[in-house]
């Protein structure tokens, strides 16, 4: 049964208004080309941001199929396809049968990309360290706790305000 959409507010609070503008601070400077080439270097794995942000994607869940892996991303089926194609031929990740439908395939890490995920993300850790190291404990926690919480409610948030759709299919 479909529910009422929140109201939305006329204007945003001051608060909110400068959490905005951080979060977009973090989204440019975390996106960034050079920033990406840089911590591939550090990693040591050769990739794109695309296949960076697909590998996340599979080793934070089950193995997924192509179509979920793109719906999740919030792009199309046809660049999910492409890029794990890319990353099934450099050994990164491998497609298994879908249990729930032989016909149907999923995509999961092989070893060799679940190291390369690990790395790519101690690398990032390790700069993030560096950059938060005048910070306490006590507000690390607190910035975690409230990243969390932050993510969670934007999760519950996206999935109330989102109409029904049909799955995509790949």
């Amino acid at each position: 049964m479909p529910t009422e959409p929140l109201p939305v507010p006329s204007v945003a609070s001051p608060e909110v208004i400068e959490i905005e503008r951080a979060l977009t601070r973090v989204t440019y400077l975390s996106t960034r080309a050079r920033q990406h080439d840089r911590l591939m270097a550090v990693a040591g794995v050769p990739l794109d941001r695309a296949a960076v942000a697909l590998l996340r994607q599979i080793a934070d869940s089950e193995p997924l199929r192509p179509g979920e892996l793109a719906q999740r991303l919030g792009v199309e089926a046809s660049h999910v396809t492409r890029t794990v194609q890319q990353l099934q031929k450099s050994g990164y990740v491998t497609r298994v049968p879908d249990p729930d439908d032989g016909r149907a395939q999923r995509i999961q890490l092989t070893g060799v990309g679940r190291e390369a995920v690990d790395r790519v993300r101690e690398a990032g850790a390790r700069g993030m360290q560096l950059a938060l190291a005048d910070w306490s404990p006590e507000e690390l926690g607190r910035l975690a706790t409230l990243f969390h919480r932050m993510v969670d409610d934007f999760l519950s948030y996206a999935v109330e305000d989102e109409p029904e759709q049909p799955p995509v299919t790949a």
